[in-house]
């Protein structure tokens, strides 16, 4: 079972941004860190290899890491890439967050509320 989804549109263009940056065999990082107005933020970004504290998903032929650290956190998010006539831009469903704010990206859960700082 996954602890997060990838879904196919957002899986679309990661492995474009990949290919733009000549990381075609690299890995979308997926994290959880301290900050944001609420107390935890998302990040995302490219990595060319894993680490042994990672688990390893993949999605429409995207391999995503993520720090094992972070699964309790994350379990059963979906990344999704959305796009309107304002441009696009990648949204995360998180179930177990229980606060977020207008920014997007900062977050609480039940029992991990972080260190808020500016969003």
């Amino acid at each position: 079972m996954s602890h997060i989804t990838l879904t196919e549109s957002a899986a679309y263009e990661v492995k474009d941004m990949l290919e733009q940056n000549d990381m075609e065999d690299g890995y979308l990082r997926f994290k959880v860190q301290g900050g944001g107005c609420t107390g935890l933020t998302y990040g995302m970004g490219a990595e060319t290899e894993q680490t042994d504290k990672d688990e390893v998903y993949e999605f429409y032929g995207v391999k995503v890491l993520v720090d094992k650290y972070d699964i309790p956190v994350i379990d059963g998010t979906v990344i999704d890439f959305k796009q309107s006539l304002m441009g696009g831009g990648f949204t995360i469903e998180n179930p177990n967050a229980t606060l977020s704010c207008g920014c997007g990206s900062s977050f609480r859960t039940k029992e991990v509320a972080g260190e808020p700082g500016d969003c």
